[in-house]
């Protein structure tokens, strides 16, 4: 079974976590085929993700697919060789 490594608009609001496993952000819109990931969300950008009321920022950070190992219902799993 090959695993989903490309954005749709359900990716709002996912964690962001990078090949050590750690949380790097969130998901807070998707735009053009790409993910703007919030670094340091606050409570208000999870709940704005969550429901799909995202905007990309001066403090979020473009991430394109090819950067994804693949995504699950809650988290974007980033490749290791970044």
């Amino acid at each position: 079974m090959s695993q989903r490594t490309t954005f749709t608009d359900d990716d709002e609001g996912k964690r962001v976590i990078n090949a050590a496993g750690d949380e790097i952000g969130i998901v807070s819109e998707i735009k053009g085929g790409t993910a703007h990931v919030d670094p340091d969300p606050g409570l208000t950008d999870q709940i704005r993700a969550k429901l799909g009321w995202g905007t990309s920022d001066a403090d979020s950070y473009a991430l394109s697919a090819d950067s994804v190992q693949h995504i699950t219902d809650d988290e974007v799993h980033l490749r290791s060789d970044l």
